[in-house]
């Protein structure tokens, strides 16, 4: 410990080459920091109640002779050496309670700058614009279910009546706080996320994750970019992720699917029975565009820019899809989208309302569209094909491609999967047509309805 300082001492410490801190012997954790230029100031160096070490800056010296400011001593204010004591010994108080004085200050100092902005400008449905408009479209691939969430049209960037930007239009951003976004999230959890139809019945963890992940990131932008200190995001519980889903359509599922695509118009139906055939995802077949498609239309390449995991994924398409497209095309726009009912401007859409007229159809239990992608890779394994294929024929990077392996195994495995592909769509044409199918099926682990 060193020597207690007198301010005679404060005055007559002289500035080096280097910045000093000389420590108080008469005040534990108080130090004097001289500067080569000359400047002083005041810093308590003292343990977080997490134990890390911290430093905290308290202000400049005031070395007037045989006077004392008027006024409380406060942090960032000029000091005495009396007044540096007599603030030291408040924030040590503080600290024996448990609390932070550093965390505190920094943020009372962020709310009063928050405060400072202009309120017009800083409420969270501009906040929330700003973040679409200047980030989530450049950065976030599919950045219109997260401006649906905060309650922004992606059309025009409007706001959606009774959703988020609506409920807190003029509510400064700064204001918001944990309790809030804790309110919001259970809200979406128990009934839906404001302002949007409710996609299933019951309480939904995936939903209520999908709102937290949109606001924490939007706060870290609104951090990164000065206008609020601190993200009312953190500490706030992440709902649990749900159970991994394993339903798998059974081959009678399979024909009463196949059956109701028939019943839909061409853009609907075609484009649901590539789902069950390539066991690509909803967007990439969706999306597909004329130029995308080879010229004798073999092959399917999804650019990276489509797929969930950034690469680019060649489809081989059997003889049964191609005569699908086949005859998709011949009333379809040349160029643009595939599927559409806008002449290939726009793909085609409303998947919500094309499933309940499905499950009007089918009346089996529970599915998702997405189920057609797990019941194709699981019906091209139980006919035989390796799980790497059947990866590879899916664009997946799991299980034998994972890790180091998928790092380094980059083949592409082309005549397997168009093998595959086709036996799996022979396999499906004898399920849902008139003649059987001469497909070995192999007797794996039995599948169960859920």
């Amino acid at each position: 410990m060193g020597k207690t300082l007198t301010a005679a001492a404060v005055k007559n410490h002289r500035p080096g080459k280097k910045r000093r801190e000389i420590p108080d012997g008469g005040c534990p954790g108080l130090h004097l920091v001289v500067q080569p230029s000359g400047a002083k100031s005041w810093a308590l160096r003292y343990r977080r109640p997490d134990k890390r070490t911290a430093k905290l800056v308290l202000g400049s010296v005031f070395e007037r002779d045989g006077q004392e400011p008027d006024t409380e001593p406060v942090i960032g204010g000029h000091l005495t050496l009396a007044a540096a004591h007599r603030l030291v010994a408040e924030l040590r108080h503080q600290i024996a309670q448990g609390r932070d004085p550093g965390a505190t200050h920094m943020a009372e100092r962020e709310r009063r700058r928050a405060a400072s902005f202009d309120r017009a400008t800083n409420t969270f449905s501009t906040a929330a614009r700003d973040f679409i408009e200047q980030y989530a479209r450049k950065k976030i691939r599919r950045w219109e279910e997260p401006a649906r969430l905060l309650g922004i049209r992606p059309q025009d960037l409007t706001l959606i009546s009774k959703g988020l930007a609506d409920r807190w239009d003029k509510r400064p951003i700064a204001e918001i706080d944990g309790h809030d976004i804790y309110a919001v999230i259970d809200e979406t959890r128990r009934s839906g996320a404001p302002g949007l139809a409710r996609r299933s019945e019951g309480p939904t963890e995936s939903r209520a994750r999908a709102m937290l992940s949109c606001l924490s990131r939007m706060f870290r932008w609104l951090v990164q970019h000065r206008r609020i200190g601190l993200n009312p995001c953190n500490g706030v519980h992440r709902p649990d992720t749900p159970k991994a889903r394993d339903r798998v359509l059974i081959d009678a599922e399979i024909v009463k699917f196949w059956s109701a695509a028939n019943a839909e118009r061409v853009e609907f139906g075609a484009p649901l029975k590539l789902l069950l055939l390539t066991g690509c995802r909803l967007n990439e077949v969706a999306g597909m565009t004329s130029g995308e498609l080879s010229d004798d239309c073999m092959t399917w390449n999804i650019p990276g820019t489509r797929t969930k995991n950034g690469r680019a994924h060649l489809v081989p398409l059997a003889p049964l899809a191609r005569e699908i497209l086949a005859g998709v095309r011949e009333t379809a726009a040349r160029e643009g989208y595939i599927f559409s009912t806008t002449d290939g401007v726009s793909p085609v859409g409303g998947w919500s309302k094309i499933k309940l007229r499905l499950d009007r159809t089918m009346k089996i239990p529970h599915w998702r569209l997405h189920d057609l992608r797990r019941t194709a890779a699981t019906g091209m394994a139980e006919i035989g094909i390796a799980p790497h294929i059947v990866e590879a024929a899916l664009n997946h990077v799991s299980g034998a491609k994972a890790g180091v392996a998928g790092t380094y195994n980059r083949a592409t495995y082309a005549q397997e999967k168009r093998a595959a592909l086709e036996r799996w769509a022979k396999h499906v044409q004898g399920l849902v047509g008139d003649k059987p199918s001469n497909v070995v099926v192999i007797p794996i682990k039995k599948r169960k309805r859920p």
